[in-house]
């Protein structure tokens, strides 16, 4: 948890300036993010397991962001597929994607998202191993067993296996590519 002690005491540091007599009556956030224009400079980040959350999810987030006029990018371990998420109407949507070790697997997701829409990739480096969460380990974290990360679903990979510390932390080990390097 030392991260997220370290992220509230950066974020309590940041202050906002009060403005006065400044005209607002006419404010456009509007930007454009990679060619793709939007309401304003906030996309909606992955995400994983929403529907440990609430019922629908991924599909109310991406009508959410859809309505806002924003972008949301698609988490790998989504509780939603790819094809349910666009099926919930128009949308600018990103998939993130992380590598894993059996390459076929990454070529179909990257191939069923293109199929679905999504208008880019999201590639995450960064966890070739998760970090030691401590509360993840201390509650032994699962997905409920209504569960299934969607996306892995056909591939007989969308549940984690019970183990006596992080489910997550097992299933990561298992199936991300710990190899990957710029060579």
């Amino acid at each position: 948890q030392w991260t997220l002690n370290e992220n509230r005491e950066a974020f309590s540091r940041i202050l906002f300036r009060p403005r006065v007599l400044i005209d607002v009556s006419h404010i456009n956030m509007a930007t454009n993010i990679l060619g793709f224009d939007v309401s304003m400079p906030i996309m909606i980040a992955p995400t994983a397991m929403q529907k440990m959350a609430h019922p629908e999810g991924e599909l109310a987030t991406a009508r959410a962001a859809a309505s806002a006029g924003t972008i949301m990018t698609l988490s790998s371990w989504a509780t939603s597929s790819v094809e349910r998420v666009n099926s919930v109407g128009p949308g600018i949507r990103f998939f993130q994607l992380y590598v894993y070790k059996d390459r076929n697997i990454v070529r179909q997701l990257v191939k069923r998202a293109e199929m679905a829409g999504f208008k880019a990739i999201a590639l995450t480096v960064d966890t070739p191993r998760l970090g030691r969460r401590e509360a993840d380990i201390k509650n032994r974290f699962n997905l409920p067993p209504h569960l299934v990360l969607e996306n892995f679903a056909a591939l007989d990979l969308g549940k984690m296996d019970k183990t006596d510390d992080s489910g997550l932390a097992s299933y990561v080990a298992s199936q991300v590519d710990q190899s990957l390097c710029w060579e």
